[in-house]
């Protein structure tokens, strides 16, 4: 039986515990919206289907790729601005480095039971809030300049996740992305 993974950058430190506040208080004075379905993330694919069998061959392709990759840049991922669009609240990242990566796991990892090829993300961002009221937009705005310090460094984490039927997840393993 299929199952669903996806690769995810997750942010550590600093931005996660402030990304923790946004989110509690966005959902306390918003309501929720469809970013709090997921933990705080860069997407690196689209979800896939695949055997549970085949969770090692993800695994050591994405610990092969990082072993064979340069060492990583510092920041390995940027923040480059926070956007608000009336369907989108987020923060914009770039890391070639990163995408580099992404494309070797692609490479490396060749399942004989995943029936289509991975989805690789070119738009890195980190979501927080989508499908929004549209009356709540100003308020979220607001909450993201007032929690959310872009300056501050970060450290990520590679993360391969399984979602389940239940919408429960299972991190298979995580990476730390740090240069050194």
């Amino acid at each position: 039986m299929s199952s669903q993974f996806i690769i995810y950058a997750c942010p550590l430190g600093d931005l996660a515990e402030q990304l923790d506040r946004y989110f509690e208080h966005s959902l306390r004075l918003c309501g929720r919206n469809a970013a709090h379905n997921y933990m705080p993330h860069c997407t690196l694919t689209g979800f896939f289907k695949d055997d549970e069998t085949a969770v090692p061959i993800y695994v050591e392709a994405i610990a092969q790729s990082l072993t064979q990759a340069p060492p990583p840049p510092d920041p390995v991922i940027t923040i480059t601005g926070m956007t608000f669009r009336p369907d989108w609240h987020g923060l914009e990242l770039q890391s070639d480095w990163l995408k580099q990566v992404i494309t070797n796991v692609a490479q490396l990892a060749i399942s004989p039971t995943r029936q289509e090829p991975l989805r690789l993300k070119d738009w890195l961002h980190l979501s927080l809030a989508y499908e929004l009221a549209s009356e709540h937009a100003e308020k979220l705005a607001h909450l993201a300049h007032t929690y959310i310090d872009m300056k501050l460094p970060v450290q990520w984490e590679l993360r391969f996740y399984q979602r389940h039927i239940d919408h429960t997840w299972t991190c298979h393993q995580g990476w730390s992305m740090v240069n050194g």
